[in-house]
């Protein structure tokens, strides 16, 4: 953990020193920021946890990785990278981190917590990823792939969805 802390405070001052991003790009990171913080903090409050806090330096990650799925856009995961992780792909411009975060809660009908399973042929691990108790921070970054479409990318650490364990 100390090694992580410690790589994430000299990854957060590298940023925090090479950031030349224009004020319009900053106002609209914010709101960005913003639909991304509220959406997974009122699913967290549905369920009695803890707010997760933005780390700058899990969204430089994300914005990363994002970056390099611009050619395909493809909903691949990053391989062992230490963190939780989730995707979204959106047909054409226009999508936000609020369409993003709605996507994932949504998989909540899918979700039991007596028998901590998704329903047949449905997917869940994007929505127990967010609301997995010992989550802390988040950070995300979006992106227009080269055909149009958006691609959003969340990092979250420490990660979740252990086999086995409860998210909440």
């Amino acid at each position: 953990m100390a090694s992580l802390n410690t790589f994430l405070i000299i990854f957060t001052i590298l940023i925090l020193t090479f950031n030349n991003t224009p004020s319009h790009a900053k106002v609209k990171g914010r709101e960005f920021i913003n639909q991304i913080i509220q959406g997974h903090n009122d699913a967290r409050r549905e369920v009695g946890l803890a707010p997760l806090e933005w780390e700058p330096a899990l969204a430089k990650f994300a914005r990363v990785y994002s970056n390099e799925r611009r050619r395909d856009c493809e909903l691949v995961h990053t391989p062992n990278n230490g963190f939780g992780e989730n995707l979204f792909w959106g047909q054409g411009r226009g999508w936000s981190g609020s369409d993003a975060v709605a996507g994932w809660v949504e998989e909540k009908q899918y979700y039991d917590l007596g028998s901590n399973s998704c329903s047949a042929g449905q997917q869940c691990g994007h929505y127990t990823q967010m609301v997995w108790r010992g989550t802390k921070k988040v950070g995300c970054a979006k992106v227009a792939c080269h055909n149009g479409d958006t691609y959003i990318t969340c990092e979250y650490y420490p990660p979740g969805n252990y086999v086995g364990e409860r998210p909440y």
